[in-house]
């Protein structure tokens, strides 16, 4: 089963072995729906699916306890779990977040990937993480109150909270990791800290660290000779994943896991109704992916 992150162990302490499974974001196949996403998203070869739920996604927020059960409910019936769900809650003040817990609840999925806080430029970040730790208590209280968790997604980037992880720490150290965590995304964690600053910030993690996004870069020259991140087939960048999944074999880490495809893919990178390119090499290129992820987890006994 997917489960909850476990806190991490100390060194001489290792954890039980057992495999992780692996879900897809269900942006890449936003141009399936209902019985074709489940069984493309199987036939793939993957463990399970996260559900988009927000505008634009499989499931519109202001439709979730019409619309979510009955995917829920496909994605079972082809053998996939429905580990998470992906929404645009920011704090409670969100449009639909109560509806959304309340129904994931009913469905008993625990965990949603959470975020978009940013700074204001301009003004002290010290000062920023503090005012915004109230709203975080209150989305930890309604968390509670339906046993669900808010596994904040880590993205890179300038007057982005979270970028470098450590903010995020100081942000919820105090609050129950059962009910607000991580979701660390180590493409985005090694563009923010490509020597050590990944290693330290996965560590600074700690007990709550939720869920973890999987994906791979290399730095490149745009036209105008500015260096940007290039997203790159998984084991084609400069990820190491062998030393990464090590470490999460370390920590005790049970899933969430999520497998992104961020490159280049007929629009499936970026969620688009309509294929560029056929169903079967888009297929092709997860299924690679995943293969090369089950080798990672493989060599790490996860």
């Amino acid at each position: 089963m997917f489960s909850r992150a476990m806190p991490v162990r100390a060194a001489d302490d290792k954890p039980a072995q057992h495999k992780l499974k692996v879900a897809i974001f269900s942006k890449h196949l936003q141009f399936l729906a209902g019985e074709e996403l489940a069984k493309a998203a199987a036939d793939i070869g993957f463990d399970g699916i996260d559900i988009t739920v927000r505008r634009g996604g499989h499931v519109d927020p202001a439709r979730v306890g019409q619309d979510l059960p009955p995917l829920v409910g496909i994605i079972r019936q082809h053998g996939l779990e429905a580990p998470m769900i992906t929404a645009d809650i920011v704090d409670t003040q969100t449009p639909f977040t109560e509806d959304i817990l309340k129904t994931m609840a009913a469905l008993g999925i625990r965990n949603y990937r959470w975020g978009g806080f940013r700074y204001v430029a301009g003004q002290p970040y010290a000062a920023q993480i503090e005012q915004m730790k109230p709203r975080i208590a209150k989305l930890a209280a309604l968390n509670s109150r339906y046993q669900a968790c808010a596994m904040y997604h880590t993205h890179s980037g300038t007057g982005v909270v979270g970028a470098s992880i450590w903010d995020l720490y100081v942000l919820l150290k105090d609050f129950d990791p059962t009910a607000v965590g991580v979701n660390y995304d180590v493409g985005h964690a090694v563009i923010e800290g490509g020597l050590g600053g990944w290693i330290n910030s996965f560590r600074i993690t700690g007990p709550h660290l939720r869920g973890i996004a999987v994906k791979d870069f290399v730095w490149a020259k745009d036209a105008s000779g500015n260096w940007r991140a290039e997203w790159k087939p998984l084991g084609e960048g400069m990820v190491h994943f062998p030393q990464f999944f090590s470490m999460v074999a370390d920590s005790g880490f049970s899933g969430p896991l999520q497998l992104h495809f961020e490159y280049p893919l007929g629009g499936a990178t970026d969620g688009r109704a309509t294929l560029g390119i056929s169903r079967e090499e888009a297929f092709g290129a997860m299924k690679r992916d995943l293969g090369r992820l089950r080798g990672y987890l493989a060599q790490a006994h996860l």
